[in-house]
C-alpha cells in the first residue's frame, strides 16, 4: 500500500514554519501571552455559533483594536482548558506574518502542513476519530483569494473555522463567496454592560440576547429595556460617565490611570493611521490612494458626525483645505473606503417599495473617542458635564446621534436606514426594520422634551399605513416618561445596555 507523502517543515519555509510554531506555543507545551481576565461578550458569542455548529465557519468582523483577538484567544484557551488536545488546533495571525504573502493558496497550503506536521493525520480522519479541530484565522482579509480557500476548505474536510476582518468590504466579498457556510458576528466597540466590568460596576448581561431580532418588532421590549435602565440608573449613569470622558475602546480602560492625551495619542497611531497609512493601502489599487486625503476626509467625517453631507459639500471642504482638485466622487469613495474599514458606519437612507430615495449616507462614528483624539476635543455626553458645558448641547446632541447608529449597527443582522426629510414629511433619524415592522428611532439629546414637538417625526412616521411602523422609539438625555403610548422613551445609556 502506498504510503501517504509527508511534506517535510522547510516546504513551508524556515520563516513561515517559525512563525506558526511561535503563534502556537501550545503545541510544545508552552504558555500562551497573558489574555486579561475581562472578557467581552464576543468570547461567549463566538463559543455559542461553535457549541451549535449552524455552520462551520464563524466570520467575526469589526474595527481595529477592539478586541476581537483577545477574545479569539480566550475562546481558543478556553478549548484547551475543556482538554482539547493542543495539536487539534492551529492560529494563524494573517497581517502578522509577510511570509504567507509569498504563497500560493497559503490558507490551503499553512493547514496542509498542520495536518501532516502537527495534527498527524487529515481534518476528515481527525473527524472520524472523534477529534474536533479547530482553526483561528485573524485578519483573514489581508489574504488572496482568502474566501474561495476556506470555501475549498470547509466543502472537502470536516472541521471549525473562526475568521476574523476589520475591512466590512473585503469581509462582504467573502460573505458572498461563502453563502451558507458562515455565521457571522458584528462587533463593534466596548458596549455600556462591559465597560462596567473594567470599572468594578456590573451592569449585567446584555439586554438583547443573542438568539435573533424579533423583540424588537414588540413595544414591550423597549418598554422593558427603559424599565430596566432605571433600575439599575445608578451604576448605569456612573458607568456612562466612564464612556463619555473615554468612549468604547479597551485600550482607555485597561488603562484607567493613564491621562487622555497619552491614549489619544495611541489610538491616533494604532487605530486611524493604521487604517488610512496601511489597510487602505493594501493591493496596487490601494497604493493609488492619497494618504493626505484618507486624513482629511476621516477629519471631515468627525465634524459631520451624526450628519448626512453631500458629496459637494465634503468636496468643497476637502478642496479648501488641501488647496487640491478634489471632486464629489472621489471625495464620495474616500468617505466609502473609510466606511469599509468599519471606523465609522454609513447609515445609507431607506429604501421604500424598492425604490431608493433622495439623501446621504448619516455618519456614525465607530467610537466617539476617535473624534476626540483625531480632532484633540473631547465633548461631554453625561447629563452632569452637559450642565457644565450648555454651549456644547448641539454638538452632543450630533455625536449622541452617532453613538445611537453605532450601536445600532452592530446588532448581528438588524437593518437600519435613516429617512431624510421630504417635502412636508420631517426626518426620522434612524429606521429599524425587523421583519415587516419598522420602528422609526428619534434621537432628542436635550435637558427638556417637548412631547409635542420632539415626536413629530416619530409620529408622522407612524401614521403612514405602508410603514407598518406599530410604535417608535424616543432616546433621550436622562430617563423621561410620556404620556403618548405609541412612543417609548429612554435616555441613550439606556439604549446601550442593548449589547
Amino acid at each position: 500500500m502506498m504510503q501517504p507523502f509527508m511534506f517535510p517543515e522547510k516546504s513551508l519555509g524556515d520563516d513561515l514554519v517559525s512563525a506558526l510554531r511561535r503563534l502556537n506555543p501550545w503545541w510544545e507545551g508552552r504558555p500562551g501571552v497573558q489574555l486579561p481576565s475581562t472578557r467581552r461578550h464576543l468570547v461567549r458569542q463566538i463559543q455559542r455559533r461553535l457549541e451549535t455548529r449552524l455552520a462551520p465557519i464563524v466570520v467575526v468582523r469589526g474595527p481595529r483594536q477592539i478586541g476581537k483577538t483577545t477574545a479569539q484567544l480566550q475562546v481558543l484557551q478556553d478549548l484547551l482548558d475543556a482538554g482539547v488536545p493542543p495539536r487539534q488546533i492551529l492560529r494563524v495571525q494573517c497581517d502578522e506574518i509577510p511570509a504567507m504573502m509569498g504563497q500560493s493558496e497559503p490558507i490551503l497550503r499553512v493547514v496542509e502542513w498542520f495536518e501532516r506536521v502537527i495534527l498527524g493525520k487529515t481534518l476528515n480522519e481527525a473527524a472520524r476519530d472523534g477529534e474536533k479541530t479547530f482553526l483561528f484565522f485573524d485578519e483573514v482579509q489581508n489574504l488572496r483569494s482568502w474566501a474561495e480557500q476556506l470555501k475549498h476548505l470547509v466543502d472537502t474536510s470536516t472541521t471549525q473555522v473562526v475568521v476574523t476582518g476589520s475591512s466590512a468590504l473585503r469581509i462582504e466579498q467573502g460573505r458572498d463567496s461563502l453563502a451558507g457556510r458562515i455565521t457571522g458576528i458584528e462587533s463593534g466597540v466596548l458596549s455600556l454592560t462591559e465597560i462596567s466590568l473594567f470599572h468594578g460596576t456590573p451592569l449585567g448581561d446584555p439586554f438583547l440576547q443573542d438568539n435573533g431580532l424579533g423583540v424588537l418588532a414588540e413595544d414591550s421590549f423597549w418598554r422593558d429595556l427603559a424599565s430596566h435602565g432605571r433600575t439599575v440608573s445608578s451604576a448605569r449613569n456612573a458607568v456612562f460617565k466612564e464612556f463619555s470622558d473615554r468612549g468604547g475602546y479597551p485600550l482607555v480602560h485597561t488603562h484607567q490611570n493613564v491621562e487622555w492625551a497619552a491614549l489619544a495619542d495611541q489610538l491616533n497611531e494604532t487605530v486611524i493611521k493604521r487604517v488610512i497609512q496601511h489597510d487602505l493601502r493594501v493591493g496596487e489599487r490601494g497604493r493609488k490612494r492619497d494618504a493626505q486625503l484618507l486624513e482629511e476626509v476621516f477629519r471631515l467625517a468627525c465634524r459631520y458626525v451624526g450628519q448626512s453631507p453631500a458629496a459637494a459639500t465634503l468636496a468643497r471642504e476637502a478642496r479648501r483645505s488641501l488647496n487640491a482638485n478634489i471632486g464629489d466622487q472621489r471625495a464620495t469613495h474616500y468617505l466609502r473606503f473609510l466606511g469599509d474599514t468599519l471606523l465609522l458606519r454609513l447609515i445609507d437612507p431607506l429604501e421604500i417599495r424598492l425604490k431608493r430615495k433622495g439623501g446621504n449616507a448619516k455618519i456614525c462614528l465607530a467610537d466617539h473617542g476617535l473624534r476626540a483624539s483625531w480632532l484633540q476635543e473631547m465633548i461631554p455626553l453625561d447629563a452632569d458635564g452637559l450642565e457644565a458645558n450648555p454651549h456644547l448641547s448641539d454638538l452632543a446632541g450630533r455625536i449622541a446621534e452617532s453613538v445611537a447608529g453605532a450601536v445600532l449597527s452592530t446588532v448581528n443582522g438588524l437593518d437600519i436606514a435613516h429617512l431624510p426629510e421630504r417635502g412636508k414629511d420631517p426626518e426620522v433619524d434612524f429606521v429599524l426594520t425587523v421583519g415587516t415592522r419598522r420602528i422609526p428611532l428619534e434621537v432628542k439629546y436635550q435637558r427638556t422634551i417637548d412631547p409635542q414637538r420632539d415626536t413629530r417625526g416619530l409620529r408622522a412616521f407612524m401614521e403612514k399605513e405602508a410603514n407598518n411602523a406599530p410604535f417608535g422609539v424616543l432616546v433621550c438625555r436622562e430617563d423621561y416618561t410620556l404620556s403618548d403610548p405609541d412612543i417609548v422613551a429612554l435616555p441613550l445609556s439606556t439604549l446601550m445596555l442593548l449589547r
